[in-house]
């Protein structure tokens, strides 16, 4: 006869024993980050991707290491660093953005990649489809093109006496040059003429603004992009000191000034990257795992700004409002 202490020891062995047998077995992971600016880049989600992790049962210091290379917006330096986590023994790398991803699978075929943000992958010749990415690649993408030409119709409908506007982008990423074209092809639309001012590294960023003043535009919009989103409150200050209004993808530029921003859902991009990683890590191949895309879009729209610049935003644009900063 079994008493009852020596069942109840016996039961608590069975109910913990695939617990640490799980815990036992799991290799501990070591996870690259390649990033196109910083990590106070404000596109930069690591808390959610890390929290995502958590959730996962990985745990930093135990069963997970990270490993950070940010180019700091020189992109001369993308290669070298990716090169540096290949050689550092990383079991998925981690980039947020076209260049960055670019640069990774120049330097490693065989580690997995996981893109946290990227235009359209396709279009630009990183994957052979969505649903079927092939290689070493899969993560999460948003159209870029798309959104920056809903972005310029927004801007229209707030400020409909706008004729000039300036388009701030990096010319080294092949998806903000495509994006561009985009914008200037709808520009003709609502009777806009689009300046580029394109920049290359953050030193050129000093002759952005005095540009945006000689060149006496009535807007402002910025394309997606590591190295510009690290830079882009500077260029959302110096406008709104020129009384010129932005628009933008970044909700944290619109509380900075900014009149509004449209776009993906920031946090939850970094979400889906981390559960591809977690995926990639149990023993998925990144090449069978479709690329994820947002399901929440937001427009927030700073009414205090909008006053600043004397305008008034319709009531049929404040309603679709997701956020209204007043």
């Amino acid at each position: 006869m079994i008493d009852r202490r020596t069942f109840l020891v016996g039961a608590a062995s069975v109910l913990t024993t695939p617990f640490v047998a799980e815990t036992q077995e799991r290799k501990a992971a070591k996870i690259g980050f390649l990033l196109g600016g910083t990590l106070s880049t404000p596109s930069v989600q690591i808390e959610p991707f890390k929290q995502t992790l958590h959730e996962k049962g990985w745990i930093e210091g135990k069963t997970l290491t990270l490993e950070y290379r940010p180019a700091e917006g020189h992109y001369e330096r993308l290669q070298a660093l990716a090169r540096e986590l290949v050689v550092g023994g990383v079991d998925v790398i981690v980039t947020d953005g076209t260049p960055q991803t670019r640069a990774t699978i120049e330097v490693t075929k065989t580690i997995p990649v996981v893109m946290a943000t990227t235009g359209d992958p396709v279009a630009s010749g990183l994957v052979i489809s969505l649903a079927h990415p092939g290689g070493n690649l899969t993560g999460a993408s948003f159209f870029l093109p798309e959104i920056n030409v809903k972005r310029l119709e927004l801007l229209k409908e707030a400020a409909p006496h706008i004729a000039r506007v300036a388009v701030v982008y990096n010319a080294l990423n092949a998806a903000d040059e495509r994006a561009v074209v985009d914008i200037e092809t709808v520009a003709k639309t609502l009777k806009l003429r689009i300046q580029r001012l394109s920049v290359h590294a953050p030193a050129d960023f000093d002759a952005v603004f005095p540009l945006l003043t000689r060149q006496r535009v009535d807007a402002v919009t910025i394309v997606e992009d590591a190295l510009i989103h690290s830079y882009a409150l500077r260029v959302v200050e110096m406008a709104l000191q020129g009384r010129v209004p932005t628009v933008v993808g970044l909700s944290s530029l619109v509380e900075g000034g900014g009149l509004m921003s449209y776009g993906p859902n920031r946090p939850e991009l970094w979400h889906k990257a981390a559960l591809l990683t977690d995926r990639i890590l149990r023993g998925a191949k990144p090449g069978d795992l479709p690329i994820e895309q947002p399901t929440k879009f937001e427009l927030v729209i700073n009414l205090k700004t909008a006053k600043t610049l004397g305008l008034t935003i319709p009531r049929s644009l404040l309603a679709r409002a997701d956020h209204v900063i007043e």
